[in-house]
């Protein structure tokens, strides 16, 4: 299975959902966000509020805790379940054809069995953290603190799963500054390169 696959990993706040829905409709092809989490859950037994918060983020916020607490006799922590299932879901959906996948490791999930796009957005703190109240509603006095306390629990999540740095420049092909760029131009481009990898 070689299909083309774009992978979009984000800090949080940044817009790479967004990025990713409007990025499908231009290339005329699927973007599994929420469908990701509502199949995630069918294979996993999860409620879809759980595969919601917790398929990205690691339970604990430090990496020693997840790797050692909450775990049953043969070893498994609930999240590891859950990884197993969504590793499933991510392989099965990108083996029916070209799509974007936003977040949930994905990346790393298909590093041999699709022709990835790997990308990762990005913005600097100040302006995600403009967006995330203008858009998500968050209060205003805290927004900071927020987004720097998901993006710890992203990062910590990512290395445990992955053995990789989350956000490091040599694990993607692309990283893109959707506070200086804006949406617009962050899918145009994608889009642009889309087009021009190899088949």
């Amino acid at each position: 299975m070689k299909h083309k696959v774009i992978t979009i990993s984000r800090e949080f706040g940044s817009g790479g959902r967004t990025i990713g829905k409007e990025l499908a409709k231009k290339l005329g092809i699927p973007c599994y966000d929420q469908e990701l989490i509502e199949k995630i859950a069918e294979e996993s037994g999860f409620a879809k509020e759980y595969v919601k918060d917790k398929g990205e983020d690691a339970l604990h916020s430090s990496w020693l805790s997840n790797a050692f607490i909450d775990r049953d006799a043969r070893g498994m922590s609930m999240q590891d379940y859950l990884w197993n299932a969504q590793s499933k879901v991510i392989r099965e959906l990108a083996a029916q054809g070209p799509c974007i996948i936003v977040g949930r490791c994905a990346d790393f999930i298909l590093r041999d069995t699709a022709n990835c796009l790997k990308v990762f957005i990005r913005a600097s703190l100040e302006k995600r953290a403009e967006r995330i109240v203008r858009v998500y509603g968050e209060r205003a006095d805290s927004p900071e603190k927020r987004l720097k306390d998901q993006d710890k629990r992203r990062r910590i999540y990512h290395q445990y799963y992955t053995d990789m740095e989350w956000g490091a420049a040599g694990n993607y092909h692309v990283i893109l500054d959707s506070g200086e760029l804006g949406v617009d131009v962050c899918v145009e481009l994608l889009a642009f390169i889309y087009n021009k990898k190899g088949s």
